[in-house]
């Protein structure tokens, strides 16, 4: 094994575990600060879950991704990469599959329209959206399940003809564990995303895709100096007399101080000296995995953007016309659509390959859109991440571990800690820049700067 030993002036030296927009962010936010950073991601490309790649003959995000205009956080990050005037924003559609019939879902009228419930079952419906995205402040309402909530204020039949569903289509056997938090984070983050007198929604992109934005974010890393090394999968990160040593393949090297974004389970196994206790916390949070398929299609769908759908013997979570909202000349003129599936962790369809999940997922689209036929489907790949999403249950602020572990030197920041808030890059940035914060305040280092 070889060692490589670290000399600074000055600064200190941070590794970053983990080339997310999370990681990367972090990295930007640490570098502003006057330290000296190196990122490290076992990927052969940044990105993480925002990173692009290439179905057929298109480059385009390995998963859905959109702006939202209560996104600020982003936005701001946008800003700084010259990137934010650039937003293409689109009014998008929306539709509603029950098993039976599809049926637009894009306005007040539309929801009075909405065959499935009862007119005091939609009134009640717009009650609970219009209450939960007025409550600003949502973790009291991790007491209480999603369930019962969701019950008290939108009644049984809609309970049981919509929220259920799309609960389990989001977490699946885990749908019952969910705290009234993650309901009460997705419903105020789509409706912030809506304007105007009927609250259409408005979702944007920079043209280019994720895979635009992260190169851009790259290059302004590496002109300020920030080391980016990538296909390096962290194998250890122990503690020594002189620092923090992480090992990546057959090299290990001291750093002064080290942040892990790797997911928390990822995170236990590689951290060798957290306390029993430390790994106990991090090891309890439940996690969703996800599979998505992207489609590449000679003709549109609906499209509509988004497609909920209720009728829990279709395969997949929704259906994500992405091609509805982003300008086709940027992927070859072609209809790109998402796929996703959110599973609990020991779900088979985790390990199922891309010709099982074809002959599943392909017969259930056109089950919804009948005039669809195979020869118009061009390309079928699958992506899958294990550990995508901390579920929000119970209480759960109060059981999380926190940044700094009891190993001096060493942090552990990764989306578990998105409380209260649905997952978004948006949160994934705002998470960044509140660690970095909270470290300005708390380590000895810029106590230290700061005495200079």
């Amino acid at each position: 094994m070889n060692e490589v030993g670290l000399t600074h002036t000055g600064s200190q030296h941070w590794a970053i575990v983990g080339g997310g927009m999370l990681g990367l962010t972090l990295a930007l936010r640490l570098k502003q600060a006057g330290q000296d950073v190196t990122v490290i991601e076992a990927a052969p490309t940044l990105g993480g879950l925002a990173s692009a790649w290439q179905v057929d003959d298109v480059v385009w995000d390995r998963y859905y991704h959109v702006i939202m205009l209560s996104d600020a956080r982003l936005r701001a990050l946008l800003e700084e990469l010259g990137l934010e005037k650039e937003i293409d924003w689109s009014v998008t559609r929306t539709n509603f599959f029950t098993g039976t019939s599809m049926y637009p879902l894009n306005n007040s009228l539309d929801y009075i329209r909405l065959p499935v419930l009862g007119l005091i079952d939609k009134a009640r419906l717009g009650a609970t959206i219009i209450f939960g995205s007025r409550i600003e402040n949502g973790q009291h309402l991790e007491r209480l399940s999603a369930e019962s909530w969701l019950r008290r204020w939108s009644g049984r039949t809609t309970y049981r003809n919509l929220w259920r569903p799309l609960l389990r289509s989001k977490l699946g056997s885990n749908y019952s564990k969910a705290s009234a938090a993650y309901i009460w984070s997705v419903i105020r983050r789509f409706y912030a995303a809506r304007r105007g007198g009927l609250k259409t929604e408005m979702f944007g992109y920079v043209p280019g895709g994720y895979g635009r934005i992260l190169s851009t974010l790259a290059r302004k890393l590496e002109d300020a100096g920030v080391v980016l090394e990538t296909g390096k999968p962290v194998t250890s990160i122990a503690r020594s007399d002189t620092g923090i040593e992480v090992t990546a393949g057959n090299e290990t090297r001291r750093f002064d101080r080290v942040i892990n974004t790797c997911a928390s389970p990822i995170a236990t196994r590689v951290c060798e000296d957290l306390s029993d206790e430390e790994k106990r916390q991090h090891e309890s949070i439940l996690y969703q995995g996800i599979v998505c398929a992207s489609l590449l299609l000679d003709r549109p769908l609906g499209g509509a953007y988004l497609t909920y759908i209720t009728d829990e013997s279709i395969p997949f979570t929704t259906v994500i016309e992405m091609s509805s909202l982003i300008d086709r000349s940027g992927i070859g003129g072609r209809h790109l659509v998402y796929l996703p599936k959110y599973l609990p962790l020991d779900d088979a369809l985790l390990e199922a390959s891309d010709a099982d999940i074809e002959a599943t997922f392909v017969p259930a689209l056109q089950r919804m859109f009948p005039d669809l036929t195979l020869d118009e489907i061009r390309a079928f790949k699958v992506t899958r991440t294990r550990h995508v999403l901390a579920v929000s249950t119970l209480n759960y602020s109060e059981k999380l571990p926190p940044v700094a572990t009891s190993v001096p030197g060493l942090y552990i920041v990764n989306s578990a800690q998105i409380v209260n808030a649905s997952l978004s890059v948006d949160e994934s940035v705002n998470l960044a820049n509140e660690a970095v914060a909270s470290l300005m305040t708390s380590d000895p280092i810029f106590a230290q700067e700061r005495k200079k």
